[in-house]
């Protein structure tokens, strides 16, 4: 849980594109992963339809040999784009999920540094 968190309810989601003190590319790359894979398969069915479509409509042996391997293909490249681009989103997730870590390491780390300021100067005034 980020210490942003609790802040979000309080402010708006154009404070937060504004400000850059929340990272909004997390939401907004999974919006783009799903974009890329209706895309992907989308044309990926395209190639296996037309493989079929060419296939069924000629109706001859040396097209029917060249379309089963099309259509192995298209699917296996289909599977192979989709894992790519999968693992490409989530490396741009984790990126900006250590983005927002250290940023709640430094929010933390500056939190301890004021109150063991304070205790010092509290600890001094004791002293006198």
């Amino acid at each position: 849980m980020s210490l942003s968190a609790g802040s979000r309810g309080r402010r708006g989601l154009l404070s937060d594109v504004l400000t850059f003190d929340r990272l909004v590319t997390g939401p907004i790359v999974h919006v783009i992963y799903w974009c890329g894979l209706c895309l992907i398969l989308l044309f990926g069915f395209a190639w296996v339809g037309g493989s079929v479509g060419l296939a069924l409509r000629s109706m001859s042996l040396e097209i029917l040999l060249v379309a089963i391997p099309a259509v192995v293909a298209g699917l296996l490249i289909m599977a192979a784009l989709a894992l790519l681009w999968r693992g490409m989103c989530e490396f741009y997730v984790a990126v900006f999920r250590i983005a927002e870590d250290l940023h709640a390491l430094r929010l933390s780390h500056e939190r301890e540094t004021v109150t063991a300021a304070v205790r010092g100067a509290t600890d001094r005034r004791l002293e006198l």
